[in-house]
């Protein structure tokens, strides 16, 4: 007889996203007078620059005409993509990273999960906490985390480290070595970030440990701060220790388009084995590479007239963050982040758990958030909200919480 998966029914019984929809869905449908604004989910509303569409469009043109049609594109990327993110994103801020140290992806979220399938079953994992769901799911699926302790609400073996107020949200170095260690930076949910000196703090502990960091860069476009690093590869030694994701998504509005890419130095080995070449060997097999629309779309990202345009999409989405950071202060609440990040991180009023203030916001201002307990047990009593929203409606959500907290 088959038998299933079990580190799957190890999970809970829905994804964080999908728990929320199926609640917000059920108070609409009880309450069709009431509109509700949703700043929960990370999904952006500004659509395609320009230089994209035109982009995509003449991609399409090509892919009708017999002399420029593109079949299975190349399973690691187009060269044309992989040598302009090379040279923009890497080589323009001194890293050393080369075009064949790129591989271009369906999105970050997909590398992030899969990451995992090239280290052994037996490697220790470290997040903070609280962190992005998929970095925990993933190795729950592959049976790496151990019993679920419910009470504690942590898996048995997974290290867990803290990000609160009380220590600035900046994770301390684990008692316990850890073989692979989840980064996030600038962080979500948080909105927090580590700066450089913060970073190579990581870098030498993960060289002089052995364990490797995966790195997740996919807000480095929204970063404002000198101090912050776009890339872990702009600290000296992490050619040697680290792994990078990227996304396209949030950066240039791909979130209903799909591509990333990740970053893995020929540098980096472990059990005398390159990373590189398991990552290629695995990506090789499993994916058939991204289609040539959206690369030849990705390629206007990098272009004069892309760049300019998104760098006003980017400033629009932190005109909001701004927008909720400062009136939810004002209005007397605890608040984080939005500074390098499109993410405001609150503390919900006292006597509240995260998901008491979910269904509290839902009720009384038809507000939509993101409980922080769904990111771990740090995050309980903690709140998200996402600046990808409208002006208008993130200007408005912020005013109905603000009344709530007045009445």
């Amino acid at each position: 007889m088959t038998k299933v998966n079990e580190n799957y029914l190890k999970l809970p019984g829905s994804y964080l996203f999908s728990t929320i929809g199926k609640k917000v869905a059920a108070y609409e449908a009880a309450n069709p007078d009431r509109r509700v604004i949703r700043l929960g989910i990370g999904d952006v509303t500004q659509p395609l620059a320009p230089a994209i569409i035109a982009a995509m469009h003449e991609a399409v043109d090509e892919m009708g005409k017999a002399e420029t049609f593109r079949g299975y594109a190349p399973d690691l990327g187009y060269g044309f993509l992989r040598e302009e993110i090379a040279r923009q994103d890497y080589q323009a801020r001194g890293c050393r990273i080369e075009a064949d140290e790129i591989f271009v992806s369906d999105g970050a979220k997909s590398d992030c999960g899969n990451i995992q399938e090239i280290f052994s079953r037996d490697s220790r994992v470290a997040v903070c906490d609280p962190v992005y769901p998929v970095y925990v799911d993933s190795n729950v699926m592959a049976g790496r985390t151990g019993e679920y302790h419910r009470e504690k609400e942590v898996w048995s073996n997974v290290i867990y480290m803290p990000c609160t107020a009380a220590n600035q949200f900046v994770p301390e170095l684990p008692k316990e070595c850890p073989d692979l260690i989840y980064l996030c930076n600038p962080n979500n949910p948080t909105g927090t970030t580590l700066t450089r000196d913060q970073l190579k703090v990581w870098v030498d502990y993960a060289n002089r440990t052995g364990a490797v960091i995966l790195y997740d860069a996919a807000y480095e476009a929204y970063i404002a701060q000198a101090d912050v690093p776009h890339s872990i590869y702009e600290i000296e030694g992490a050619r040697t220790c680290a792994i990078e994701f990227r996304s396209f998504s949030k950066n240039a509005g791909f979130t209903g388009v799909r591509l990333g890419f990740t970053v893995i130095p020929k540098d980096l080995e472990r059990d005398g084995v390159r990373l590189h070449g398991l990552w290629a060997r695995r990506h090789g097999t499993k994916f058939n590479g991204a289609p040539y629309i959206v690369q030849k779309a990705a390629m206007a990202v990098y272009s004069e007239e892309g760049k300019a345009q998104l760098k006003n999409q980017v400033a629009c989405y932190m005109d909001n963050a701004r927008v909720i950071y400062e009136g939810l202060k004002k209005a007397g609440y605890e608040v984080y982040g939005g500074v390098n990040a499109p993410y405001i991180w609150l503390k919900a009023p006292e006597g509240m758990s995260s998901w008491d203030f979910f269904d509290w916001l839902l009720e009384n201002a038809n507000v939509v958030g993101t409980p922080g307990s769904g990111f771990g047990p740090s995050g309980e009593g903690y709140f998200r909200l996402t600046a990808f929203g409208t002006y208008e409606n993130t200007a408005e959500a912020v005013e109905r919480i603000g009344r709530l907290r007045r009445e």
